[in-house]
């Protein structure tokens, strides 16, 4: 049973060393620059003065 827990920690520990390279590797720089720009490029809010669109 050790064995498998031991297996089941390196396999875990790699995949997510390997998720961090790739996340941050050169290649991705220009989508994680569009991706963190993606909360500002929201349109803005219409307001209007009545909250009743019918009246």
């Amino acid at each position: 049973m050790v064995i498998v827990t031991t297996i089941a920690t390196i396999v875990s520990m790699l995949t997510f060393v390997g998720i961090c390279w790739w996340a941050w590797s050169g290649g991705r720089k220009a989508a994680n620059q569009e991706s963190a720009m993606l909360p500002f490029a929201l349109p803005d809010e219409i307001t209007t003065t009545s909250r009743n669109p019918q009246s």
